[in-house]
């Protein structure tokens, strides 16, 4: 089969398709500091907000009632702006707000950085409709632990065009961290 007898569903966004959705009402991902940094030939990396310790224990259950999400501490960043982190599991809060059109869905992998330094970042899937300021579990598997800077490229979004319009996400993490509107 030819590439171009593919069309342009269930394909990944390109660079250029990625930098047009940041463009579009409501852009794909706000705010983006530095297009020419965070949009890659195949994604967009994703930064660090804040860090989060896990404090006590989750449950899920068959149904949404019988979900419990266990508290969380924040952790603080150093004066100049460095998360100090030791070996275990994080909850981290990506900076950027990610407003997904209802044709397109993605994955968060980390940046292999991340993977060089003995620590590995897992996330959901970002459903088609979905919108908010998303998390995900950083596990740092070291004995000597990694530094983390507040705005760090942690993770890149792989965005698949679908292969038509799908229904919005509507479930519990729909808006979440977002400013009360």
């Amino acid at each position: 089969m030819h590439p171009d007898d593919l069309g342009s569903t269930g394909s990944v966004l390109s660079a250029a398709e990625i930098v047009r959705l940041l463009r579009s009402e409501p852009p794909l991902i706000e705010p983006v500091d530095d297009p020419g940094v965070q949009v890659q030939p195949n994604g967009f990396d994703l930064t660090l907000e804040s860090v989060w310790r896990i404090d006590g224990q989750g449950s899920i259950g068959r149904t949404n009632s019988e979900r419990v999400i266990p508290a969380r501490a924040p952790i603080s960043a150093s004066e100049d702006g460095w998360f100090e982190l030791g070996p275990g599991a994080y909850v981290i809060h990506f900076r950027e707000i990610v407003a997904m059109p209802l044709d397109v869905m993605a994955f968060g992998r980390p940046r292999s950085s991340v993977l060089r330094c003995g620590a590995s970042i897992h996330t959901g899937i970002w459903d088609a409709g979905y919108r908010g300021r998303s998390e995900a579990l950083l596990l740092v598997h070291t004995e000597p632990g990694i530094r983390l800077a507040v705005g760090a490229r942690v993770v890149q979004v792989v965005f698949v065009r679908l292969d038509g319009v799908t229904h919005a996400y509507a479930g519990t993490y729909q808006g979440e961290n977002l400013p009360a509107s």
